[in-house]
């Protein structure tokens, strides 16, 4: 199938399913796992492989983390330090400890527990955050709370996965890296994306801005945003944290508006289309096969990083109401 023929599917099954979604109360999040599935290898099988669809749609995530970061002046995220790093850094140690133990005691190894413990404390960033978005709430003490927590999970997979091989009593990383050579160069891209941003990217969009020439700001734009997410990504660090850090450095620039108005449309579309390949890669098969296992275990997954989330929240002086909607 030609590429216009898929993307023909892909925006018809937008445009049908996701109104209904709204409609019935579902959320457009919803619409469009349901549309991915619809599609998808295990129901109609209009599209084969989303695998490819997938790993372009992800940069929907780093877009969206990008225009967060217009909106977070440095300022600012300073007075969120300790939600960041206090709240952000509980969560993921307890719920890790949690959930680590519970796969312990199923009968897992020492090192297997660690690692599922950790990996299935982390949320997605993309769904969380577009869910708030869509209802309106990350301005919200719960919003800010959770954005804080996610913000530190992103942090976090760096040491993350630099523990993974010392759990087999290695001490360099996957590509053979040692790791403190490896948390070096994350170290040292930080500081070379801050530094260079302050002092680059304002003047490079002065020039831009002086052509009058609107197509060729939103390429620099863009450039901006992939050009440090590559950055990053090239020392292991998540794109979308460079992202976000790209947004935070123009936070205060006088081009804050004008550059989250061109991002924005690109950044919807390429979240419904990350949204859309993530359905299409549920698995229906194997939910069919273990229905009760795999209910069992994601009713069981969110009941514990709920029940976390929402004690945390109260220790960290959240109403109640925000603290459940919190967890």
């Amino acid at each position: 199938m030609d590429f216009l023929a898929e993307t023909a599917i892909f925006l018809a099954a937008a445009v049908l399913v996701v109104p209904l979604s709204r409609r019935i109360g579902l959320g457009a999040i919803l619409g469009y796992l349901a549309a991915g599935v619809l599609i998808g290898p295990d129901a109609l099988g209009l599209i084969a492989d989303g695998e490819e669809i997938l790993h372009f749609a992800e940069f929907g995530v780093v877009l969206l983390l990008f225009v967060i970061g217009l909106e977070l002046q440095p300022s600012r995220l300073w007075v969120m330090r300790n939600a960041v790093f206090g709240l952000g850094g509980a969560q993921v140690v307890i719920s890790a400890g949690v959930i680590g133990g519970m796969a312990y005691a199923m009968g897992n190894g020492f090192g297997p527990a660690v690692v599922i413990g950790f990996g299935l404390a982390l949320s997605s960033t993309a769904f969380v955050l577009q869910l708030l978005a869509e209802k309106n709430q990350l301005p919200t003490h719960h919003g800010r709370a959770a954005f804080a927590i996610l913000l530190f999970q992103d942090v976090a997979v760096i040491p993350i996965l630099a523990l993974i091989p010392i759990l087999g009593v290695q001490s360099t990383v996957s590509d053979g890296t040692p790791v403190w050579l490896a948390i070096a160069q994350v170290a040292g891209m930080i500081v070379l994306v801050i530094v260079g941003g302050h002092y680059l990217l304002r003047p490079v969009l002065r020039r831009v801005a002086a052509t009058e020439i609107p197509e060729l700001f939103t390429a620099t734009g863009l450039l901006i945003v992939i050009g440090t997410a590559l950055l990053m990504d090239a020392v292991g660090v998540s794109m979308a944290l460079g992202a976000f850090m790209a947004g935070m450095l123009l936070a205060d620039s006088e081009y804050r508006h004008e550059l989250e108005a061109d991002i924005e449309p690109f950044k919807g579309l390429l979240l419904g289309l990350f949204f859309i390949s993530v359905g299409m890669s549920i698995n229906l098969d194997l939910i069919a096969e273990s229905p009760v296992t795999a209910i069992g275990l994601t009713v069981g997954l969110l009941a514990c990083k709920g029940a976390v989330l929402y004690t945390l929240g109260r220790l960290w002086k959240l109403k109640p109401m925000s603290a459940k909607d919190l967890a």
